[in-house]
C-alpha cells in the first residue's frame, strides 16, 4: 500500500484518539448513549485517515461504505471487525436526536453494556487501520 500522505493520517488519527479518551470519560459518568456516538465518530475517523492518506475520497458518515472502500486494500481481521462496523455504523443518529425514537429520549434507552461494545468495536477499527496503514 503506498501511503501517500501521512501527515493527513496522522492528524485524522490524532482526532479518532482524542474521541476514544471523550468516549471512555463519558462511560465514567454513565452518558452512555454519547459514548455511542463518540465510538462511530472514532471509527469513523480512522476510517478516513486510511482513506485519506492514500488519496481515497472521505466523505459521509456510511462506517460500512467507508470500511468496503478499504477491505480490499488490507485484509479484514475476520468477521469480529465487519459485525463492529455495522454495529458502530447504527450509532450515528440514534444516540443524538429524540425523535429518533418512538418515544423516551435516547440517554435513557443506551445501556453501558451497549456503550463498552461500541467502544470495544472503536478500539477493534484503531487497531485494523493501524496495521494497514503504512504510515507508522
Amino acid at each position: 500500500m503506498l501511503c501517500l500522505d501521512c501527515d493527513e493520517y496522522q492528524r485524522w488519527m490524532r482526532q479518532a484518539e482524542y474521541t476514544l479518551r471523550s468516549t471512555r470519560a463519558d462511560m465514567d459518568i454513565g452518558a452512555y448513549a454519547w459514548a455511542c456516538f463518540k465510538a462511530q465518530q472514532a471509527a469513523e475517523y480512522d476510517l478516513m485517515a486510511l482513506l485519506r492518506a492514500l488519496g481515497k475520497p472521505a466523505f459521509g458518515h456510511n462506517l460500512v461504505a467507508l470500511f468496503n472502500e478499504l477491505a480490499g486494500l488490507c485484509p479484514a481481521a475476520g468477521g469480529e471487525l465487519r459485525f463492529c462496523i455495522g454495529y458502530l455504523d447504527k450509532m450515528y443518529l440514534t444516540p443524538r436526536y429524540p425523535d429518533a425514537l418512538a418515544e423516551g429520549v435516547p440517554y435513557e434507552r443506551y445501556t453501558e453494556e451497549e456503550a463498552a461494545k461500541a467502544l470495544e468495536c472503536a478500539e477493534r477499527v484503531v487497531g485494523w487501520v493501524k496495521s494497514c496503514s503504512p504510515c507508522q
